[in-house]
């Protein structure tokens, strides 16, 4: 198994940019797929970006596209998020995820594994 930890969350002006990251202590982590979600108040888990083992796939969800990139440095574990250009509506607590699986995961409720979450404000 494998547990994440997200960081990097906090508040950031409409127009910024911000970059989360998600270490992972687990010693397979280029066996996993990876992938971000989001959630806010009184919203569904929202899928946002996903890559696979090598991160040389990625997906991305439709609101986020040309604005946020995933990327991932097997060698220290770590997956990142970096948000270009967050609007308000990306205001939500963002969660990295993890499964084992050599393909692209674009449904949250397919992960296997989860971190704890980072609260991302975006202020206008």
């Amino acid at each position: 198994q494998v547990q994440l930890v997200e960081s990097g969350g906090g508040l950031v002006q409409d127009g910024g940019s911000l970059r989360l990251s998600c270490a992972a202590s687990g010693r397979t982590f280029s066996s996993y797929a990876m992938g971000w979600s989001r959630q806010a108040p009184g919203k569904e888990r929202e899928f946002v970006a996903a890559n696979s083992r090598s991160g040389s796939k990625t997906d991305y969800g439709d609101s986020v596209k040309g604005r946020f990139t995933i990327s991932r440095e097997n060698a220290k574990r770590t997956a990142y998020l970096q948000m270009n250009s967050p609007k308000p509506e990306d205001t939500a607590v963002y969660y990295c995820a993890a499964v084992q699986t050599t393909l692209v995961n674009t449904v949250p409720g397919k992960y296997d594994y989860w971190g704890q979450g980072t609260q991302v404000t975006v202020s206008s």
